[in-house]
This record gives C-alpha cells, sequence and structure tokens, in this order.
C-alpha cells in the first residue's frame, strides 16, 4: 500500500499517548499511597487511552506491514474498546467529583471503594463488549454497502457508539453544572462565616467555572466532530473527513494526563522524586478532594 500522511500521524499520535500515559499507569501502580478510589479512576482513564495509543501504532503495522482482515478487526475492537473505556472513565472521574461533594461526610469509607470497583467493572465490561462486537461478527466484510465512515465498522454499530457519546457527554455536563454550583455555593458560604470580601467569593467561582469549561470544552472540542460526523458520514463519504475528525478525538487521550493526572500534586511529587529525587519516596501523600484533581 502507498503510504497515507494521515496514517503516519495518526501514528505519531498513538506514540505520544502511549507514552504519556504509561508514565501515569507506572507511577500509580508502582505508588502503594495511590490506592485510594480517584487515583483507581485515573488509572483507569490512563489505562484505556495507553491502550488506545498501542491500537493506534498497531493498526499501522498490521495495514501496512501485516494485512488481513482477521487482524484488522481485531485492531479495530482493541480500538473501539480502548476509546469506550477512556469516555466512560471520564464520566466515572465526573460521578466519582460529583459524589465526593454531595456526600462529602460519608465519600471517605468503605462504600465509596465498592462503588468505585463497581463502576470500573461496569465500565471496562461495556467497553469490551463493544469491542468484540466487529470481531464476532458484526462488521461489514461480507456486505460492503453496510460499513460506516470507520471500515470495516458497520453504520449502525458507529451510530450506537456515537449516540453513546452524547448521553455521556449529556451527563457530565449536567453533572459538572452541579458541582459548580455546590462549589460556589460553599465558598459564598464560607465566605460570609469568615467575613471575607466578595472579591474572594468572585476569584473562586471564576476559578470553578474556568475548570469547568476547560474540562468540558476540551473533551467537546476533541470528541464532537469525529460523533457528528459518524451520524451524517457513510462508506461513500470521502476518506479525508473521517481523518480530519479523527485525529482530533485521539488528541483527547493526549490530553486526559495533562488535566486528570499531571495536575495532581501528590502524583507530580513522585515524577519529581523519580527524575531528580527532589522529594522523598517514602513521604506520606494527602490526597485533594477528588473535585481538586
Amino acid at each position: 500500500l502507498a503510504l497515507n500522511p494521515w496514517d503516519v500521524v495518526l501514528c505519531i499520535s498513538g506514540t505520544v499517548i502511549s507514552c504519556e500515559n504509561a508514565i501515569v499507569v507506572v507511577v500509580i501502580f508502582y505508588t502503594p499511597a495511590f490506592r485510594a478510589p480517584m487515583f483507581l479512576l485515573i488509572g483507569s482513564l490512563a489505562t484505556a487511552d495507553l491502550l488506545a495509543g498501542l491500537g493506534l501504532i498497531l493498526h499501522f503495522a498490521f495495514v501496512y506491514f501485516i494485512p488481513s482482515e482477521a487482524v484488522s478487526l481485531v485492531t479495530v475492537g482493541v480500538l473501539v474498546t480502548s476509546f469506550t473505556a477512556s469516555v466512560s472513565s471520564l464520566l466515572t472521574i465526573t460521578i466519582d467529583r460529583y459524589l465526593s461533594l454531595y456526600n462529602a461526610l460519608t465519600y471517605y469509607s468503605e462504600r465509596t471503594v465498592t462503588r468505585t470497583y463497581i463502576m470500573l467493572i461496569l465500565t471496562w465490561g461495556a467497553s469490551i463488549c463493544y469491542g468484540l462486537l466487529p470481531v464476532v461478527g458484526w462488521n461489514c466484510l461480507k456486505e460492503p454497502s453496510t460499513c460506516s465512515i470507520v471500515k470495516p465498522l458497520t453504520k449502525n454499530h458507529l451510530i450506537i457508539l456515537s449516540v453513546s457519546f452524547f448521553m455521556v457527554f449529556a451527563v457530565m455536563l449536567q453533572l459538572y453544572v452541579q458541582i459548580c454550583k455546590i462549589v460556589c455555593r460553599h465558598a459564598h458560604q464560607i465566605a460570609i462565616q469568615r467575613h471575607f470580601l466578595a472579591s474572594s467569593h468572585y476569584v473562586t467561582t471564576r476559578k470553578g467555572i474556568a475548570t469547568l469549561a476547560v474540562i468540558l470544552g476540551t473533551f467537546a472540542s476533541c470528541w464532537l466532530p469525529f460523533s457528528i460526523y459518524c451520524l451524517l458520514g457513510d462508506s461513500s463519504s470521502p476518506a479525508l473527513y473521517t481523518y480530519v475528525t479523527l485525529l482530533p478525538a485521539t488528541y483527547n487521550s493526549m490530553i486526559n494526563p495533562v488535566i486528570y493526572a499531571f495536575r495532581n500534586q501528590e502524583i507530580q511529587k513522585v515524577l519529581w522524586t523519580v527524575c531528580c529525587g527532589c522529594f522523598s519516596s517514602t513521604m506520606p501523600f494527602r490526597s485533594r478532594s477528588p473535585s481538586d484533581v
């Protein structure tokens, strides 16, 4: 096959994604202090994004060096599983943030740990099921007319994935709006109790809204173009449009470690310890609220 520059760009993106998220996975896995529910959810997100990056690399390798229908089904299944798990992990992190504020008094309990494991099982169970569909037979290899913009996925399969994304985005939007309201209300109450100036409440409110805008804005700008095009396009649509909308979706897995992991102070300390020994690796960690991660 002639080398497609878009495939090269996707492969490079997959390499960067894999390196970033591998760092997060290793840090969380080898640090005993990172066994709190919020770190487990961040680890789930990093694992999903790591698999997505590896899937992009394998897809490039198999298309150009080991072309095979069976192999293409497996790589597409890995990509569907990983990206679905990534989006679902973002939803579980949002739910965890909301519950940490809504049920602040009971959040640090065994019930939270149990709920976290249930969310992880549901996230990865549903994602694996989605990924197995093209492998077990729901593909368009035998009926090219049913193909979507992403072969060998069928049009109906991609529609289900797109609708699922819109549902996840709607739930995340609603939860983050509620989180913003709770944070603003708490900041207002603290300002009244401690006789702070009104400007302090304004700064806290503005910071909360800015964080909300960054999280949802990044998520929407990365995934909305591809999700909308999945509903509008079909197998006869130009491949260029697929690449143009798919590439930003992969960038979400590249940005996630920055938003959800590298901004965390405890993870930063471990990274500094590994890089230059600025902190003691045995120092105790005091995890912040998940709403701050």
